[in-house]
């Protein structure tokens, strides 16, 4: 499952950094931070609360606006 968090207050490539380890850092998931899209696409082999990938991203000092599951195009 791919879901897709929208982010505030990343500025630099640090920024971006930061929140990456702070989610992959997670079981079960890697994350692809888009600094342009202030955004992150986590990708989970194992299921985790929205609460929990949210909290990692406050954690890492950046504030979570929303999360939504990403579809794809060769979902039924």
């Amino acid at each position: 499952m791919k879901k897709e968090i929208k982010i505030n207050g990343m500025t630099c490539a640090h920024c971006q950094a930061s929140v990456e380890k702070a989610l992959n850092a997670l079981p079960g998931l890697s994350a692809e931070v888009n600094l342009k899209n202030n955004s992150a696409v986590v990708t989970m082999t194992e299921e985790l609360s929205d609460e929990v990938l949210l909290a990692a991203v406050r954690d890492a000092g950046y504030e979570p606006v929303s999360i939504r599951e990403k579809k794809s195009l060769f979902n039924k």
